[in-house]
């Protein structure tokens, strides 16, 4: 492994949903998706029917760095790019840039799971080599 000093460090993780943050987006999301016409795994891995999950609040609290989210239309610049606009996803805001860790189909296999989250983020950071702050090579 590499040694920390030459890991990129993670900063935050951001994620972003597969809908709009505004009112109108919001509803719309809201109704689609109660009709089975709009899904975002993300947002079924954060959100009950109306507000955030406590087990998400928990999950995320968990974590060594910021979980921070966002909607598609109100996505840092510098996530957009990085990810071709794709939602849902999570990324690592490193030193070094953006890395995207989770696409829409490891949020779909996470199954709704906070605990399936945090542990396909924890993969996902081994597997690309990123170090979360204070973590020495073994």
């Amino acid at each position: 492994m590499a040694e920390t000093g030459s890991q990129r460090q993670i900063i935050r993780l951001v994620g972003v949903y597969d809908a709009d943050s505004t009112i109108r987006g919001e509803l719309a999301y809201w109704v689609a998706a109660r009709l089975g016409r709009a899904h975002c795994a993300l947002c079924e891995i954060t959100h009950g029917r109306a507000r955030e999950r406590a087990e998400w609040s928990a999950g995320r609290a968990g974590l060594p760095v910021p979980f921070d989210t966002y909607h598609r239309n109100d996505q840092p610049a510098t996530v957009r790019s990085a990810t071709a606009d794709i939602a849902p996803c999570v990324v690592a805001e490193t030193d070094a840039g953006i890395v995207t860790l989770l696409g829409p189909a490891d949020l779909e296999a996470c199954g709704g799971s906070v605990d399936q989250l945090v542990e396909a983020v924890e993969t996902a950071v081994i597997e690309t080599s990123l170090a979360w702050p204070g973590e020495s090579s073994t």
